[in-house]
């Protein structure tokens, strides 16, 4: 470790330490030195006894800055690893932190343009920044070109070493934790930390988030649901973000929102429509999804539309993923349990080997208790969470897809729920889901595909007697071949007999030898040819194996 690293890892551990963490470390025999070595702290108290370990979780992440902010955050996504009352308070973890000189933020934006002045390219640029998080902040600006109102977006300076010393440590500390608890294997700690430094990676290249925001802006183009701002990717960069600033209001204002005169049933309700027209009409889902990232426009109360922003992190599902959860969804909703496992089978989400009987069982005991509530009030969040964490006892493999898409369906869930309470879920999304799997397995699936292929298939036509006579020729030259390596088998086999047939004639006129010259040394050189003879048969023996 150099000095540096030595210097961050104390301060970590002392965080740790002041907030009462090291009662996370299990009480084990592997585990005694730990403790014995915190016993000796006595200097580094528990300042916070009063409030619960996930709230001193959550705190000590917020002091230890934005790399772990966002490492707790991205936790709070696996539910399946903490209790509930933990990962509810990683979920509440903020990334709002004090913003650094707007003149630094200036002269970032100048390098990425190629060391021109602001004035250049901008009217109206704000030195005080609009929002600030843990990566990057924003400014306010006008387009010289045709005088739009945009937000810039950049990177903050030296963030990558603090990020990577930072990912270092913890890969540091996730080494330690198959040691140092009993089910630490199956947690996964490296690979949750790689998955973790990937996201944390994508996030500080804003040419993905640009590209990521024309895609889902092309999606949902002309779309009463959704709006999502222009991107101007002639200005962005790697560091730099250039789009089109938008007015709306905070999804999370509900009192806001009831002034405005917003028809909250129809929002709600549009927010699942918008999340599962993302999963299943365009596999391409945006999976930050919390209020901070969403907004409602003023116009149009009465016929409200989302407004959705920061598109660093998206999800997709492949053809069969989509199929496979829509036909869980609705399998759940009608009891059929069997059908559940079959599917979770099926989709080789389980091991091809899982006792379907004892999987159907497990899934009727952990989720018949959840009809006990009205329909209205079951959330598909976690019907997710119970199905994955039941899926997990019979060995079912983390889908990052599927993580992400639960953290999703979590935030749009508590999200319409908030703005009207007796949203039904299940009453909007079925006929949805219904719609969507009879048009993949229908004759409308029949078509699409037939139309999908034909030019593939009318381009290769004129090449199928070439292709006909070209597969009959390498037929027969993999016959010959065939035949030739068969052939080849067969004499091997048959030098491979008269070796080891030489070999026992050598072998037997050695033994003779080697008597005779014992007990009959009157023999004179008979017993000597012998020996030789067989040392001859050896060496053509040998020969013939070559």
């Amino acid at each position: 470790m150099t000095p540096g690293e030595i210097r961050r890892l104390y301060f970590i551990i002392r965080t740790f330490l002041t907030y009462g963490l090291d009662e996370l470390i299990p009480k084990m025999r592997i585990t005694l030195p730990l403790r014995l070595w915190r016993r000796l702290l006595f200097w580094l108290p528990n300042r916070h006894k009063d409030l619960s370990l996930g709230e001193r979780l959550r705190l000590a992440l917020q002091e230890l800055g934005p790399v772990w902010i966002k490492f707790g955050q991205m936790l709070s996504t696996r539910r399946d690893l903490f209790p509930p009352a933990i990962a509810d308070q990683l979920a509440l973890l903020q990334d709002r932190v004090a913003p650094f000189d707007g003149h630094l933020a200036q002269q970032q934006i100048e390098k990425a343009m190629g060391d021109i002045p602001v004035e250049t390219w901008f009217d109206d640029f704000a030195v005080e920044p609009l929002a600030s998080a843990s990566i990057a902040q924003v400014h306010t600006a006008r387009l010289k070109d045709n005088g739009k109102e945009v937000v810039i977006k950049v990177i903050r300076p030296d963030i990558l070493p603090v990020i990577k010393a930072d990912i270092r440590l913890i890969y540091r500390l996730a080494r330690w934790v198959p040691r140092l608890m009993p089910d630490g294997r199956r947690l996964r700690p490296t690979e949750v930390v790689r998955e973790y430094e990937k996201t944390l990676m994508d996030e500080l290249n804003l040419l993905r988030e640009a590209a990521n925001g024309i895609q889902l802006r092309r999606n949902f183009e002309n779309s009463p649901m959704l709006y999502v701002p222009e991107v101007y990717s002639d200005y962005c960069s790697e560091n730099m973000l250039v789009m089109e600033r938008i007015y709306g209001i905070p999804v999370s204002d509900v009192a806001a929102l009831e002034k405005n005169g917003t028809n909250m049933k129809l929002l709600a309700e549009r927010g699942v429509q918008v999340f599962f027209t993302q999963v299943f009409r365009d596999s391409f889902f945006h999976a930050d999804m919390h209020p901070g990232n969403i907004f409602v426009s003023y116009e149009h109360p009465e016929n409200p539309q989302y407004i959705g922003i920061d598109c660093g992190i998206v999800g997709s599902l492949n053809k069969d993923d989509k199929r496979y959860l829509a036909e869980n969804f609705i399998a759940f909703f009608n009891r059929d349990y069997r059908k559940v496992a079959e599917l979770h089978v099926d989709s080789g989400w389980v091991p091809p080997d899982t006792n379907v009987e004892e999987f159907e069982f497990a899934i009727r005991t952990v989720c018949e208790p959840i009809f006990e509530k009205p329909l209205a009030e079951i959330s598909f969040g976690h019907v997710l969470l119970n199905l994955f964490n039941t899926a997990r006892r019979f060995n079912m493999e983390v889908q990052p897809q599927l993580v992400l898409l639960q953290k999703t369906l979590l935030y749009v869930e508590g999200v319409g729920r908030q703005l009207y309470p007796q949203l039904d879920l299940w009453k909007t999304a079925k006929p949805f889901l219904e719609s969507w799997i009879k048009d993949q397995v229908g004759i409308p699936a029949l078509v699409r595909a037939f139309k999908e292929k034909a030019p593939f298939w009318v381009e290769k036509m004129p090449e199928l007697p070439e292709l006909f006579y070209e597969s009959l020729r390498q037929g027969r030259h993999l016959q010959h071949s065939m035949d030739k390596i068969s052939r080849e088998l067969h004499d091997n086999r048959v030098r491979q007999g008269q070796s080891r047939y030489l070999f026992g004639i050598g072998a037997t006129l050695i033994i003779s030898g080697t008597l005779l010259l014992i007990n009959r040394p009157d023999w004179g050189m008979m017993p000597a040819w012998l020996m030789v003879g067989g040392i001859a048969t050896w060496l053509v023996g040998w020969w013939r194996t070559t």
